[in-house]
């Protein structure tokens, strides 16, 4: 079980990096907030198209895909700081950074529904609460080194992927064939079955799981870059106090998947109905806080429902596929859930210009419940919570 947590912690410690590098970085390539804005689009329009890239390519390679994914992004990190010096380096390097995050992505939630099919016992939840917290130590680990050159810990962060890909390397099987699966109940599809409209139609269920995928995504993703601003505008906490509203966010990400994460599939619908409705309390919580001890309570309420949300549902996923699909199907939700992690804070700025910032945390609960309410609809539709094990379903390509 090691490749999904040590592919997790690389993951974080990038993103840790990052979160905390962007004023710098934006101060290096000297653009103003609007410019910062359009350039940060360029991470999402680099990492869907890798995202569905990189499931074909695991299911053609293999899960080895994940050591040269998360390498990639290390360096890739690092080319950025040491380039990005205007407008256009910026943005190139962003779009490289968004590819090799986006396939990334893919691939460490595909290494984790694998190890969690072969162990028989949860790792995805517990996977993802490794990336949480490698973001939070990453993140004041860089605050500490804020006297350093911008270039140093990115080096760390991309000599710590290089390190993660050759354990991975190491570790996981090279192909996709019947060595590859595991245990005889992580089947492969059988040769010779090619492309049908069974597999089509499989598509749509996939869509379905990515929709709650999107909703828990966006909902996470509102709070996590508008907790500080809440804090400072709204209840008129200092910067450096506000600056913490983030870490606690992903700080109660990360114990909570830590917690909760030896449920089995079993109860993937209660934890889902749970988490929304959890999420919801939280942020109506934070919307109506007088001051910044409740709304701390809200966050971390807030941060417990979110949690267990996406890792749930890539979980209902990697229990209803084939293994020698498992790349695409995982592809698939995992993209249309990106959709809502970068519409998420979008959202809140709408809203917050429309009804003020604590009127946009009502709408992130909004989002919680429309979350709650669609959950069993969907799931019911997609039939893939109803997957077990004993009767796997094989995601095919369309022509």
């Amino acid at each position: 079980m090691t490749p999904p947590f040590v592919s997790f912690a690389a993951f974080g410690a990038f993103w840790g990096v990052w979160g905390a590098s962007v004023p710098r970085v934006q101060h290096q390539a000297g653009v103003d907030d609007g410019l910062l804005g359009l350039a940060l689009l360029c991470i999402g329009a680099g990492a869907l198209p890798a995202m569905l890239l990189a499931g074909r390519a695991l299911d053609r390679w293999g899960p080895r895909v994940a050591a040269g994914a998360i390498a990639a992004l290390g360096v890739a990190g690092a080319g950025l700081a040491l380039t990005a010096v205007n407008l256009a380096c910026l943005c190139a390097g962003l779009a490289v950074v968004g590819a090799t995050s986006g396939a990334a992505d893919v691939a460490m939630n595909a290494v984790a529904g694998r190890a969690e099919q072969v162990a028989g016992r949860p790792v995805i939840t517990r996977a993802h609460g490794v990336f949480s917290t490698l973001v939070v130590l990453a993140s004041l680990a860089t605050g500490l080194a804020s006297s350093l050159p911008l270039a140093v810990p990115f080096a760390a962060v991309a000599a710590l992927a290089l390190l993660a890909a050759v354990l991975l390397a190491r570790t996981l099987p090279s192909g996709r064939g019947p060595g590859a699966a595991g245990p005889d109940h992580v089947r492969t599809a059988p040769p010779g079955r090619g492309p049908g409209a069974a597999g089509r139609r499989l598509t749509v269920p996939l869509l379905l799981v990515g929709a709650l995928g999107a909703l828990a995504f966006a909902t996470e993703n509102a709070h996590q870059s508008w907790s500080a601003v809440f804090a400072h505008a709204e209840l008129d906490a200092g910067l450096g106090l506000s600056a913490v509203a983030p870490a606690v966010f992903a700080g109660g990400v990360a114990i909570t998947r830590f917690s909760v994460g030896g449920l089995t599939g079993v109860h993937a619908r209660t934890v889902l109905l749970a988490g929304a409705l959890t999420a919801a309390a939280g942020a109506v919580l934070v919307a109506a806080a007088p001051g910044l001890l409740v709304a701390t309570l809200g966050l971390v309420a807030a941060a417990a429902g979110t949690a267990v949300l996406f890792p749930t549902l890539v979980g209902v996923v990697s229990r209803a596929v084939d293994e020698s699909h498992r790349g695409r199907a995982t592809a698939i939700v995992t993209t249309v859930s990106y959709l809502g992690f970068v519409a998420g804070p979008v959202y809140v700025g709408l809203w917050a210009d429309a009804a003020g910032l604590r009127g946009a945390m009502l709408a992130v609960a909004a989002l919680a419940v429309a979350l709650f309410a669609l959950t069993p609809l969907l799931l019911r539709l997609s039939g893939l919570a109803a997957a077990r094990s004993s009767r796997r379903v094989a995601l095919r390509a369309g022509p």
